[in-house]
């Protein structure tokens, strides 16, 4: 996903719900955020439903892509 926004990291001001965070990461990367294969983390905490997003001032929401490995 950072190959798609074209960046590691972005700051963003709190509070942070779902509809923000699609808002904030653009639409490609929004798309990708919103398959169900994809999980978010707030906290250090990974949500069970992402769109439950409540980020407040010094989380760090991680996006964890599937991954693969044999």
């Amino acid at each position: 996903m950072a190959d798609i926004a074209g960046r590691q990291e972005l700051a963003a001001p709190a509070p942070l719900d779902w509809a923000g965070l699609l808002a904030l990461v653009g639409a490609e990367v929004a798309d990708q955020i919103a398959e169900d294969r994809v999980n978010v983390a707030c906290g250090g905490r990974v949500l069970s439903d992402k769109r439950t997003l409540a980020a407040q001032d010094g989380d760090e929401v991680a996006l964890l892509p599937p991954v693969s490995g044999g």
